[in-house]
């Protein structure tokens, strides 16, 4: 219907309600599975999502033609997660930290690249040793501390360390400096606050 992106936002400026159905039709659902990757909760994904539409239609005089609509709809939604969790959770001072690094790679990743370092790091964790695996997941999924993984388990502190250490840097090889905050959209705020290591 819309053979180029300037001629879609043309429409929306001039507020066609078939350009908006079909920016709803082409990215809504997409969105919302992104989104629930960030949030871990779908209601409050959609919420999002609805919520980046409204804005994006009630300004869309202020869009531009040489927007890339696509970008701008995963950035919108992005920063609409922001908000969400500045409201939600009291932010401590770490958490600033990863939500400013967090912001940084939405800058400079496209959000398909951000979707494939997200299955990649999923994908990493699944391939660690089974050992290394499990104690990890209890540190970083679980929340638990590298105390109480070490009475669960029935092994010494420095073993539990070693081997949160061995996954911290097989996932580094590949994902590099991002590691701690892939690992944060992955897990949410209740395990970032047990990375002990130095990440």
């Amino acid at each position: 219907m819309y053979s180029s992106n300037s001629q879609l936002i043309e429409a929306l400026k001039i507020g066609d309600s078939k350009a908006y159905t079909f920016l709803m039709d082409a990215y809504y659902h997409k969105l919302c599975v992104y989104t629930y990757s960030l949030v871990h909760d779908q209601d409050a994904a959609e919420d999002i999502v609805q919520n980046v539409f409204i804005k994006t239609w009630k300004k869309r005089e202020r869009l531009k033609p040489d927007f890339e609509i696509k970008s701008f709809l995963y950035k919108s939604v992005y920063n609409e997660f922001i908000d969400y969790y500045r409201k939600q959770k009291s932010v401590f001072p770490l958490e600033n930290k990863y939500i400013s690094a967090l912001s940084s790679i939405v800058e400079d990743e496209e959000e398909q690249s951000l979707e494939q370092l997200i299955k990649l790091v999923k994908s990493e964790i699944q391939n660690l040793p089974p050992k290394c695996k499990e104690i990890f997941l209890l540190s970083k999924q679980e929340g638990l501390t590298n105390v109480e993984i070490a009475e669960y388990k029935n092994v010494s502190i420095k073993s539990v360390e070693a081997h949160i250490t061995k996954a911290f840097s097989i996932l580094r090889k590949t994902v590099g400096e991002k590691t701690s905050c892939i690992l944060f959209l992955l897990f949410g705020v209740q395990t970032k606050l047990g990375l002990k290591t130095k990440d």
